[in-house]
């Protein structure tokens, strides 16, 4: 008779065995055919992709609006810092915060510290202005180092002051050491009451640490209110140049958000630029100027050729503010707000369609935070009264799909791996708001970033401690460079997954036609502030396509940030590895018809057990290592073939269309480089472009160069 124990053991060599095999089986390359084979057929076709696909997010953080799109070159110009030749403190309001590059340039007094103080007392704008005691000979005022300059261009600006009618007070701007290396511009006359004067410069050579100075002499004392300094070919405020390259990528949409809005009081920053005061965002720990408003983003938008989205504050925010924002935006001047956007110089309505109540509300770090519960029930509040002001409005609610990295840390180890009990509970967002909320939005927001080289494992999740990070429960894996690629996808698919999951549980959706808007996502696989490379756009490439396959309820999505399409410093920028992927895409595949792509070379099963950031089946098209996806264009004229080659080895696919006959000359848009590392930075060569090449007729085999991501436009005859 076996005993227990040996038959315990028995039981689990066997189960190690059968595991083992299974591992081996899942993390083994499959073979790959020769020659791989795309079957592409016409006629069975999908909802046809959203003009809102490849949408921007942008918030107030670091420069992601400022500097990088707004062409302001001075900082807190508005002085919401005391001006001192001290060291900033390190705690509590300082002027860096806690988010990389949201560091802030410093006034510093024109010697000595004393003449220079904080005047509370009727300030200008804010809490206080500078107030500069004078004296007969010697010159005291306030400077700001640290400007970039390019030598012949010209610099505009304005600044406002007041002070005794004996003080004369002139603005210099210092480009060198020399007594030469400035121009100076003498003010005057100054009055008791604040008085705005313009500036204009032109540089006599490159700097990148020119000096703005504000100076005078005489009897009394000068105040300065507000001072802003721009290059001359500004547009609007904004930069040319970077104006000019995202405009080529036709993005669809950009949304205006974060967790900025949580703590945006929005009626601060319409209205004068000047007269807006500077406030404290708690959110980045960051002074903020409010110089760039709703008005100025509905401009921007217009600039670019996109179509604005906002959030909405709904942490420290009410229902009342975000109904009168939406008037503000989109009421006639017949109406309050209306006619107060008109008095501020916008009298015709902006007409903003697209509106999320909150970001993230299920977040700890968003201000105001509240349980489920209490959160419906404001958010109902907020789209009544909005949709008041104006029915025409898409509302999209800040949900969050369920899956095992958010689950509550007390049910951690009871529901990780085993979600389905938990599917409309008070840990599901997402289910919530079809509970109680429905009626009141059109569409679901849904958040998502990823880093590589990590893997969330479900036994380590299970195992975590109630109040511990989820991420503890990622674990380092070693990646090949087509999973290097891949991971980002899989969380797109893991989402699409779900998404199926809440179509059956909860029939709405389809009934009322609800749709996802995947708000914010991006995959740091250079990492944070490093540049783009093409390495990381292959991967990005996999996420288009993989997005591209779930269009009958994937309409909206925003890559976070919109300026990441950019390489930029101060003075000059070009278009990045990541702002040529986007350009492909966004300027071939919006308003096309998706069609069905088959082949005889699935892609390999995941290596992981699905569940956290692995799918129940690995993203892609069924022609590994290659990733295929195809659309005919509204007029059924072309049909487009986007194949994204994240290998290092040239790959041949032979093309067999049905459905449609294809012929005569076609084109290739093609985009790869020397290594994995190649980047466009500003000052450096530029190592990647997209080559635009002719073909006379549409090949029956397609050549897949190694790291590679190519987009075909075959003719359809008619």
């Amino acid at each position: 008779m076996i005993s227990t124990k040996v038959r315990l053991a028995i039981l689990a060599c066997a189960t190690f065995c059968l595991g083992y095999a299974a591992a081996v089986a899942q993390s083994a390359t499959p073979a790959v055919p020769d020659p791989i084979v795309a079957n592409i057929d016409a006629a069975q076709s999908a909802t046809p992709v959203s003009n809102y696909v490849f949408g921007m997010f942008i918030e107030h953080i670091a420069k992601t609006m400022y500097s990088s799109l707004w062409a302001e070159m001075l900082d807190d110009r508005k002085f919401y810092f005391p001006i001192t030749s001290k060291e900033p403190e390190t705690t509590g309001r300082r002027p860096g915060g806690g988010f990389p590059g949201m560091q802030t340039r410093r006034w510093h007094p024109v010697d000595p510290d004393e003449v220079v103080t904080m005047d509370s007392d009727h300030p200008f704008v804010g809490d206080q202005s500078p107030k500069i005691a004078l004296d007969a000979t010697t010159p005291h005022g306030i400077k700001q180092s640290g400007l970039a300059l390019v030598k012949g261009k010209q610099y505009t600006g304005r600044i406002y002051l007041r002070g005794s009618t004996g003080a004369r007070v002139q603005v210099s701007i210092v480009w060198g050491t020399s007594a030469s290396d400035l121009q100076t511009i003498l003010l005057g006359p100054i009055t008791p009451e604040y008085k705005k004067f313009l500036i204009r410069f032109t540089a006599k050579a490159d700097s990148d640490d020119a000096t703005f100075e504000v100076a005078g002499t005489g009897d009394g004392s000068f105040h300065v209110g507000a001072v802003s300094l721009m290059p001359a070919d500004n547009i609007d405020g904004f930069r040319p140049d970077t104006i000019a390259l995202i405009r080529q990528i036709h993005s669809g949409f950009w949304r205006f958000g974060g967790n900025y809005s949580s703590n945006y009081t929005w009626y601060d920053a319409v209205g004068d630029r000047d007269k807006r005061p500077s406030d404290w965002d708690f959110a980045w720990n960051a002074m903020q100027t409010n110089d760039l408003g709703p008005d100025e983003f509905a401009e921007f938008c217009k600039l670019i050729g996109v179509v604005p989205y906002i959030s909405v504050n709904a942490g420290f925010g009410d229902a009342h503010s975000a109904a009168q924002e939406v008037e503000y935006m989109n009421g006639a001047v017949t109406t309050p707000m209306g006619a107060w956007r008109a008095k501020n110089g916008h009298p015709e309505p902006y007409h903003i369609k697209f509106w999320n109540i909150g970001n993230e509300p299920w977040g700890s770090w968003q201000l105001g935070r509240t349980d489920p519960k209490y959160f419906f029930l404001k958010h109902n509040d907020f789209a009544k009264a909005m949709r008041k002001v104006d029915p025409s409005i898409v509302l999209i609610a800040s949900s969050q799909m369920l899956d095992d990295g958010n689950v509550p840390g007390p049910d951690r180890a009871k529901y990780v791996g085993n979600l389905g009990p938990l599917y409309g509970s008070d840990a599901d967002w997402t289910g919530g708001f079809l509970k109680n909320c429905l009626g009141n939005f059109d569409g679901m927001a849904q958040h998502w970033y990823a880093s590589p080289g990590v893997h969330f494992d479900l036994d380590k999740a299970r195992s975590l401690a109630p109040d511990e990070p989820s991420d503890h429960a990622n674990v380092k894996v070693d990646q090949t460079l087509l999973e290097f690629a891949r991971y980002p996808a899989n969380i797109v698919r893991a989402q699409a997954e779900a998404w199926q999951g809440y179509q059956q549980r909860f029939p709405a959706i389809a009934d009322k036609k609800i749709f996802l808007s995947v708000d914010e996502y991006a995959y740091f696989g250079g990492g944070f502030g490093r540049p783009m490379t093409l390495k990381q756009t292959l991967a990005y490439a996999l996420i288009f396509n993989e997005m591209l396959r779930h269009t009958d309820f994937l309409t909206m999505a925003a890559h976070t940030m919109g300026t990441s399409t950019i390489d930029f410093n101060r003075t000059s920028s070009t278009m990045n590895a990541l702002g040529l992927l986007f350009k492909m895409y966004s300027n071939n595949f919006p308003g096309t018809i998706p069609v069905t792509v088959a082949g005889n070379s699935p892609q390999p099963s995941p290596k992981y057990p699905p569940g956290g950031d692995q799918p129940k089946v690995n993203s892609g098209s069924p022609t590994y290592p290659l990733d295929v996806f195809a659309s005919l264009t509204p007029d059924h004229k072309y049909l487009n073939v986007a194949v994204v080659n994240a290998t290092e080895s040239q790959r041949s696919l032979d093309l067999h269309v049905a459905g449609v006959h294809l012929a005569g000359p076609s084109k290739q848009w093609l985009l790869t480089g020397a290594s994995l590392d190649a980047a466009n930075q500003v000052g450096h060569p530029q190592q990647l472009e997209i080559k635009e090449i002719a073909i006379d007729d549409p090949p029956s085999v397609l050549t897949a160069a190694p790291i590679s991501v190519s987009i075909y436009r075959f003719p359809v005859a008619q």
